[in-house]
């Protein structure tokens, strides 16, 4: 019986144990290591965030699941890897350390004979003075991106809809908290909705609603953004974004490093070099992400941290990470099979694994501050990753070493994205949104990178109830509820 370990719970890591379990039965073992109790549907904190939904309906316990599926469950978080075993055994292992209350602080190695690393991101709050402490959120602002956060988030609204109620102006700061953060698309979302929340409130006109984020223009999301289809025409995301912007009222400011977060106020320095501080009464400004901070180890017991890991901390893969100047970068840089080159039995999956680069173009300030979004790589390309690996890893387990490996390049992926832009029966939005390839790929599709016959959107109530049926198809899926394999990713 060989024995493969998951790191991580989330989409990808979850994905790739569920799959891995109904695929290989009895005859191999699949453990998933992961420090929380709980699966938390991420996408829809955001309407946690805004009291629309509570902490309960969007998460759910790990350990029903797990056993129904027959995978061994350690609630721990991975400390190190040992890909070549130690002193007195060549077996590789993990060492891990309990997060449960029972097992708090404790210690144990778990030996593999596959590895998927999908550990997602540490929230990297401490990269910016203010916005917290290395992973943990600081006092001045929220944040959406756990549920816990999310409720924390939805308490503050409801402080500042009471003062604006009482006849107090609020000022509302959403958007990226450093220069190099991902996931804008979901800052933009929290946004919208809290903007849709005021409305209801009717204290609209008693609030000023910004955006602060470091895209070089509206609508890029990391992806350098993209030309849709929009009711039979080409258009940018750039005028779809700004459309949304100036239709809702909400100012923005763009290409900016948030550099300091204080109580009230952040200080920012755009890309022309300039500096300047904005004041606010509540906000919502999202972390970087960086790698969970794993360790490496040979048998001899040496740190070759370096050789797995990207300096991010996430897992090195088979991508191009030697393509250099933007002008030399290619759709084919990114990797197909999410295999570490050094160690074959190791993959990363997810938020998890080093990308060869952004997507965007890079820029900087005259100061030599980096101010890009970084590749997003959660959501349907982490599932999509996740379902990959777990068909690679359980070839090479039934099929011996030499099997083939599935491939799931994100330059040859499409995904869809529902924005949501305030939740209601009758009167919710959001912006439903296929893209293809998540990666743009210039040399096949010249001028745009995509083919608008598959990259289109619309934005409408129809986006939202789109969104808030896959919100409990999600669910359902991840429960392993009867059919769930047949769900897409």
């Amino acid at each position: 019986m060989a024995r493969l370990v998951v790191l991580g719970g989330g989409v990808a890591g979850h994905t790739t144990a569920t799959f891995a379990a109904k695929w290989l039965g009895s005859q191999h073992e699949v453990v998933v290591v992961t420090p929380n109790a709980k699966w938390n549907w991420i996408p829809s904190n955001i309407w946690v965030g805004v009291g629309q939904m509570s902490k309960e309906e969007v998460t759910f316990d790990l350990a029903p699941v797990y056993a129904k599926a027959g995978i061994t469950y350690h609630q721990a978080k991975a400390v190190s890897i040992n890909p070549e075993g130690g002193e007195s055994s060549d077996k590789p292992f993990v060492t891990i350390e309990y997060t449960s209350a029972d097992k708090a602080g404790q210690s144990e190695t778990i030996e593999y004979d596959y590895l998927v690393n999908a550990t997602g991101p540490k929230l990297n709050f401490g990269a910016t003075p203010g916005l917290g402490e290395g992973s943990q959120l600081g006092e001045h602002t929220v944040s959406v991106c756990t549920a816990d956060h999310a409720v924390h988030a939805s308490e503050k609204l409801a402080e500042a809809i009471e003062k604006m109620k009482g006849g107090t102006r609020q000022k509302f700061l959403i958007g990226t908290g450093h220069g190099m953060c991902t996931c804008q698309g979901a800052a933009f979302e929290y946004i919208f909705n809290i903007e849709h929340e005021l409305r209801k409130a009717g204290v609209r006109d008693m609030a000023d609603m910004k955006w602060i984020s470091n895209e070089a223009f509206l609508g890029d999301f990391g992806m350098g953004g993209l030309h849709m289809k929009v009711g039979g025409y080409v258009v940018s995301s750039n005028l779809f974004a700004e459309s949304l912007f100036v239709e809702r009222g909400v100012d923005w400011i763009i290409g900016a490093h948030t550099s300091k977060v204080e109580d009230g106020k952040v200080e920012y320095e755009l890309l022309d070099g300039s500096k300047g501080e904005e004041e606010f009464d509540f906000a919502m400004l999202i972390p970087p992400f960086a790698g969970v901070g794993l360790k490496a180890y040979n048998k001899a017991g040496e740190d070759i941290t370096d050789t797995v890991f990207a300096p991010n901390g996430f897992m090195k893969v088979d991508a191009n990470y030697s393509a250099g100047a933007y002008e030399n970068w290619k759709a084919s840089d990114w990797p197909r099979t999410y295999q570490n080159p050094t160690y074959k039995n190791m993959f990363a999956a997810g938020i998890a694994f080093a990308p060869p680069h952004i997507i965007s173009k890079p820029m900087s300030s005259p100061n030599g501050t980096p101010i890009n979004p970084t590749p997003p790589r959660t959501g349907m390309p982490s599932g999509i990753i996740g379902k990959a690996v777990a068909h690679s890893v359980c070839d090479l387990m039934t099929k011996g070493e030499n099997a083939h490996l599935h491939e799931a390049s994100m330059a040859e992926m499409g995904a869809a994205c529902v924005a949501s832009a305030g939740k209601g029966v009758f009167d919710g939005t959001a912006a439903a949104m296929t893209v293809y390839p998540v990666v743009p790929d210039f040399e096949k599709y010249p001028g745009t990178g995509r083919d608008t016959d598959y990259t289109f959107g619309e934005i409408g109530l129809a986006g939202h109830w789109i969104k808030h049926i896959l919100h409990y198809l999600f669910i359902y899926k991840a429960k392993l509820n009867p059919g769930w394999t047949l769900i897409p990713e």
